[in-house]
């Protein structure tokens, strides 16, 4: 069915930190709306906050009709023990929770308690509308046309990554909700799911509000973008899409700073004239008192007189401030300054495969003859699940062979930032998970460190796996610029990055002198950083 949302004066924050307030939003049918803010800025409450997931801090949100389905995905891929991959796309797409509501309505239907038809009538065109009625047979093609590669019945947590993804896109493709709420559903997609996703976007009907930090997909799905200014504690929409957006942005910042310069340029002109008018008034009654004796009356009246003007005229000075239209600076907004330190150079080869093999059930990787030289700037490009993950973990020793021989080149030290974060997915703090990984570094240095990269008192006393994937990427982003590296491997680095930071870290890598390793899928970033080789991963073997 058409459905539209209306969100009036809505608010959030966490304790006495205001996220967003006062916040409007009509969701229509056709509508992809992109949210857009730096992490932190409330993007994930907002969309819980739409799905009814957390309640309502402040203001309101109505459906019309009142039975429209909202469906939020959120941007971590839950893999429950037990479920099965048929399981998943059931409570992915809302027909698992609708099925188990027909259920009971049945029961009751059957008992013939009061109510029970209209119980009935109400969850069987719940569970119709969601497309219960022919999961099974859309959910078989539909992993069949994305190559998932295995039954329905397969456990969740026995899949690959690159399978995980697969699945996570198939609950995109099967459902069908009236109103979409997508948290960074490009993460771990690849070239073809990023343009499934893409054609499933822009062919709903459904109106959408997304999260996404891939500027590609934003440019070619959004019409119209919402920003979460964190800095100003504003909240702003662009009626044209992304593209625009930034245009738009750019003018009213710098329109802003304008009028501000403007009126700081006059308030400090007429404080100065106000100072100067104040000084020769004091002057002029200095110069009265020190020539009280003078017997020309006529002079003492003329240097009172002219007194008295100066003193109306800083009067009038002064009101004419007060009367000015108070301008807000604008608040400056932080500011990733990230650097990757390089340590010495390593020998002429600084990683080599030999003829390697892994296997991993039905997966085999290889065989893979490979040199990395010293400087190589080399990305990784493949399907998922062709095998990039895995050869990376052969390049560095930390995957054992079956067959064959890796080697890391003598005085090769190792920066990484994994697709997983793991470094930052214990129950430690913050604080001393990164202390264990840095022992030099003193507590203090850590949290100045911390703070550069966003990450603050808040932040730091916390167990480091209740961070949000955007703040586990950033800290592994400042243990890269605490370490000294020579050999940079970053696996998918641009995944719950907010656009800021990914922007440092382009910056960062077009400095850095080492050996990089790069697995993207973020086609600005392939354009943005400079690389001199290029290997292709394609079921599990490397060319280039």
């Amino acid at each position: 069915m058409s459905a539209t949302m209306i969100a009036r004066e809505l608010a959030a924050g966490h304790g006495d930190r205001t996220l967003f307030a006062g916040l409007d939003l009509v969701v229509a049918p056709g509508d992809v709306i992109g949210l857009v803010g730096v992490n932190g800025a409330g993007k994930t409450t907002l969309l819980r906050t739409l799905a009814g997931l957390v309640p309502v801090e402040s203001g309101t949100i109505s459906l019309s009709p009142p039975t429209a389905n909202v469906g939020y995905l959120p941007q971590e891929r839950e893999r429950r023990a037990g479920e099965t991959v048929r399981d998943f796309l059931a409570r992915r797409t809302g027909v698992g929770p609708a099925q188990a509501a027909l259920d009971a309505a049945t029961e009751a239907l059957t008992e013939g308690r009061p109510g029970s038809d209209d119980a009935y009538s109400a969850a069987l065109e719940r569970w119709l509308d969601l497309g219960g009625a022919d999961l099974d047979e859309r959910a078989e093609q539909v992993a069949a046309e994305l190559g998932l590669a295995v039954a329905l019945d397969h456990p969740m947590t026995a899949l690959s990554g690159g399978q995980a993804a697969r699945a996570g896109m198939a609950s995109l493709l099967l459902s069908r909700f009236d109103i979409v709420l997508l948290d960074e559903p490009t993460n771990d997609l690849d070239l073809d799911g990023l343009a499934r996703l893409e054609g499933f976007v822009g062919g709903l009907r459904a109106g959408t509000v997304v999260v996404s930090h891939d500027r590609e997909f934003l440019t070619r799905t959004v019409t119209k973008v919402l920003e979460l200014d964190l800095a100003q504690q504003q909240v702003r929409f662009y009626g044209g899409g992304y593209a625009s957006y930034l245009e738009e942005r750019e003018r009213a910042r710098r329109h802003a700073r304008e009028q501000y310069e403007e009126y700081a340029e006059k308030k400090d002109d007429l404080l100065e004239r106000a100072r100067m008018q104040r000084a020769w008034m004091e002057k002029g009654v200095r110069n009265a008192r020190r020539k009280a004796t003078d017997p020309d009356k006529h002079v003492k009246h003329f240097r009172g007189e002219t007194s008295e003007k100066q003193a109306a005229k800083a009067r009038q000075t002064e009101k004419l401030i007060e009367r000015l239209d108070v301008v807000e600076e604008p608040r400056k907004e932080w500011e990733l300054r990230m650097e990757i330190a390089a340590a010495p150079r390593a020998g002429a080869v600084v990683a080599s495969l030999r003829d390697a093999v892994v296997r991993r059930g039905d997966f085999t990787l290889g065989p893979v003859s490979l040199q990395i030289d010293w400087a190589d700037r080399v990305a990784i490009t493949g399907a998922n699940g062709s095998g990039k993950t895995t050869l990376l973990g052969a390049v560095l020793g930390r995957i054992p062979l079956d067959s064959g021989e890796t080697h890391l080149g003598p005085g090769v030290v190792v920066g990484e930032v994994d697709q997983a974060r793991g470094l930052f997915l214990g129950e430690q703090p913050l604080l001393t998970a990164f202390g264990l990984a840095m022992p030099e570094f003193p507590d203090a240095e850590v949290r100045t460190l911390l703070a550069k990269f966003g990450l603050r008192s808040q932040h730091v006393l916390r167990p480091a796996a209740t961070l949000s994937p955007g703040e586990r990427t950033r800290a592994a982003l400042a243990l890269l610029q605490a370490r000294g590296v020579n050999l940079l491997v970053l696996d998918e680095p641009t995944n719950h990055l907010d656009l800021p930071a990914i922007e440092q870290l382009e910056s960062a890598l077009s400095s850095y002198t080492g050996t990089l390793l790069l697995v993207t899928h973020d086609r600005r970033m392939l354009e943005a950083v400079s690389t001199d080789r290029h290997l292709e991963v394609t079921d599990g073997k490397v060319t280039g």
